[in-house]
């Protein structure tokens, strides 16, 4: 493939590989993975769930960056560049950093007779995987993409396993209910190793499989917990206490039962990477995570959240309804048509006073006008309230001019609703609005 020589024409390549977008399993890329002699020489956290994988990523590179470890992070999917996917020492890698490790996967696809097939995800799983391990890493943090058991990072070995919140999404492929569910995402866990599992109320799948290997098990409320008031919180876990802390730069209530999770996850392999408490004061206070209740300075108001499933809106809305008063709020929503929507919808459908559905370039995306008969099923007056676009920069282009300095705009739900706003760079949005 000596042909290909950037970044978008490996990408191109490997979407054409694989007749399926998503094809669960661990065979193939485990057989490339071995011809690669694929293998990570430093701890590695793995971490699931259905919501909160991000935030606990981004906590976890901050407090061990601040410690002064060479971090390495893969999260998917990304909101603007692929490249966002790989931040090695906390900076997004460069697209020609990748080329090799993209090679790399092909000769090992491609060895000999026998020639394996790659799903994108797992083509690109491989080659951002080989980048971390040339990289001279202190640590790796893996997000899973989808599910946990059968999804590619787990063909690695976890250090340290973190189940963050676990609740309905990808029904068709996980199972339909919280215990099918929690236990695809149990399967990160590996025998004598710890799990932390951040969900308040796990399902009991995931207790039970922790069990039956024998992980170092630690449950939110029983092995590690927090407390806290306006102004500060704090956290104790087995032997370890922080107090004092000020709260995470992510905002969201929900952000500090991720941050518990990451301090039992620092705390079990606290032999392994050692922290001070200064570090986890620090990167707490710095953490960083683009659309995730992300307030962009300027008037009207303009809230970025990625909140695409019931749990995740649920989360979105109560923090909405802690911002205080706006006389109108307008949202900018556009989704996939596999998501759970009469819930979300139902959800946030009380503080939302104008809807501005957009298209997706996705095939898997529904229509703006699917959503807002979804959405008008649910409330009649959403008919006089709303109106399509053919893509979010468009539709935030309407928000910005129906709406009052002293509203608020919320874009929210896929990536690519709130990538496709963040791409056209919302600062300039904002001025040519000003200028109208």
């Amino acid at each position: 493939m000596s042909s290909l020589n950037t970044l978008s024409e490996w990408l191109a390549h490997c979407e054409r590989l694989h007749p399926k977008t998503i094809d669960l399993g661990l065979d193939r890329v485990k057989a490339v993975a071995r011809r690669m002699g694929l293998q990570l020489d430093c701890p590695v956290i793995t971490v699931a769930g259905t919501n909160g994988k991000g935030s606990t990523c981004a906590m976890l590179e901050s407090i061990l960056g601040q410690a002064g470890y060479r971090t390495g992070v893969y999260t998917s999917p990304h909101l603007v560049h692929f490249e966002e996917r790989l931040r090695l020492r906390g900076e997004v890698v460069k697209g020609d950093e990748l080329l090799p490790s993209f090679a790399r996967v092909e000769q090992g696809r491609t060895q000999g007779s026998d020639e394996i097939s790659l799903s994108y995800f797992e083509f690109t799983t491989l080659a951002i995987l080989d980048c971390m391990s040339r990289a001279g890493l202190d640590v790796a943090i893996l997000e899973v993409g989808l599910g946990g058991r059968l999804d590619a990072v787990n063909i690695l070995d976890a250090d340290c396993a973190i189940i963050t919140s676990i609740d309905l999404d990808h029904m068709e492929l996980l199972g339909p209910d919280r215990e099918s569910i929690g236990r695809e995402k149990a399967g990160i866990m590996r025998t004598g190793r710890p799990v932390i599992v951040s969900d308040p109320i796990p399902p009991q799948s995931v207790i039970d499989y922790a069990k039956d290997i024998d992980a170092d098990l630690w449950r939110f409320g029983r092995d590690f917990n927090y407390s806290g008031d306006k102004l500060q919180w704090g956290w104790a876990g087995r032997g370890r206490r922080y107090s004092g802390l000020a709260y995470p730069a992510l905002r969201g209530a929900n952000q500090l039962v991720n941050a518990s999770g990451v301090l039992a996850a620092l705390t079990a392999l606290r032999e392994q990477l050692p922290v001070t408490a200064q570090a986890v004061r620090n990167g707490l206070a710095f953490v960083e995570l683009p659309g995730r209740f992300q307030i962009i300075p300027g008037q009207p108001t303009l809230v970025l959240d990625v909140a695409h499933n019931p749990h995740s809106v649920a989360a979105l809305t109560a923090n909405l309804d802690a911002m205080g008063y706006y006389p109108t709020t307008h949202a900018v929503f556009g989704a996939m048509a596999d998501k759970d929507l009469p819930p979300m919808l139902t959800r946030i459908l009380p503080l939302i006073d104008r809807w501005y559905f957009t298209d997706l370039p996705t095939p898997r995306a529904a229509t703006a006008s699917a959503l807002q008969a979804k959405c008008q099923a649910l409330d009649p007056r959403v008919a006089d309230r709303s109106a399509t676009y053919a893509d979010p920069v468009q539709a935030l282009r309407a928000a910005l001019s129906a709406a009052d300095p002293t509203d608020r705009i919320v874009v929210f739900g896929s990536f690519y609703t709130v990538g496709g706003v963040l791409k056209e760079g919302v600062p300039r949005l904002q001025a040519q609005h000003l200028n109208t």
